[in-house]
């Protein structure tokens, strides 16, 4: 048997889709999914298999003009994550079509994409017409020389086998990098911190921006085979602690509940969640805080 294995860098705009395609192609929730854009923060991995070929996803924040130390350090990751791929996949959304987002992403990936196969998928088919889908695919196609284009949609799962079974003949023939059975590389206490920070995520809306971030500090595995979990929500401004709290603590209630049910169901055992919230005005500085999202701090330079 002759088996292949390579890393699929997934690029694109703030919600195009990259974590739901990513979810989809690994068959298992790895990567958070809300509709706030630049959720995705470390360049999770996740494993597909796709007949002898194991794909490994680097799923990359969005690329977008940064303006923060840690919109920077993002954007640099997402490139770098892109220049140590196999295959770059480029997403995009159908209805938005080739925005001054993507003609930038375009510029970049110019440079970095020499000698690699580049693909464009175009997400969120079922929102345009067919006439809409050939003139954008035309267009994309005369501003860079894609090897293939693809018609998806991630969230209902139309033409992801399709993609999945062209990339695996596009990894390089090689053993493969991770057991069969792992889907993630993140460890489990990243994992469990990136679910609570989406509960949060989708809990609070607009009332918190990026300005609280989520760390596992200890993780107990107990006789009864269950695990103890403590996390730490760490927020900017005595004002944000009162607004994750909420009145009576109850958002963090409702927040520690829905992430305790999804890693339960994650893990497929019981999971005793506790969360503390802390005021840690410069968290955003802080190098060790950028270690913890798998980003490099220095990367945030201007």
């Amino acid at each position: 048997m002759t088996t292949r294995a390579g890393f699929v860098a997934l690029i694109g705009e703030p919600n195009a889709g990259k974590s739901t395609l990513l979810n989809r192609m690994v068959g298992a929730k790895v990567s958070i999914v809300t509709h706030k854009v630049q959720t995705t923060r470390a360049r999770i991995r996740g494993v597909a298999m796709e007949g002898d070929a194991q794909l490994v996803f680097v799923d990359t924040p969005g690329l977008f003009q940064p303006r923060r130390r840690l919109d920077r350090a993002m954007v640099a990751a997402a490139w770098g994550g892109a220049a140590d791929a196999d295959v770059i996949v480029l997403l995009i959304e159908a209805h938005r079509g080739m925005t001054e987002g993507v003609e930038r992403i375009l510029v970049e990936l110019g440079n970095i994409a020499k000698g690699r196969r580049v693909a464009l998928a175009i997400n969120k088919i079922d929102r345009v017409e067919a006439p809409v889908l050939l003139g954008l695919t035309e267009k994309m196609n005369a501003a860079f020389d894609f090897t293939e284009t693809f018609m998806i949609s991630a969230e209902r799962g139309h033409g992801i086998d399709t993609l999945r079974q062209w990339l695996a003949g596009e990894v390089p023939e090689g053993p493969w990098l991770y057991p069969e059975d792992q889907i993630a590389d993140l460890p489990m206490r990243n994992i469990a911190a990136e679910i609570t920070r989406e509960k949060l995520t989708l809990r609070l809306h607009q009332e918190l921006p990026y300005q609280l971030t989520v760390e596992t500090e200890n993780w107990e595995e107990r006789k009864d085979g269950s695990a103890r979990i403590d996390q730490l929500v760490y927020v900017v401004r005595d004002g944000h602690k009162g607004i994750v709290l909420g009145n009576k603590g109850e958002t963090i209630k409702a927040v520690g509940k829905a992430a305790r049910e999804e890693l339960e169901e994650f893990l497929g055992r019981k999971v005793h969640l506790f969360l503390q919230v802390k005021v840690r005005a410069n968290w955003l500085e802080e190098a060790e805080r950028y270690s913890e999202m798998g980003l490099d701090f220095k990367d945030g330079n201007d």
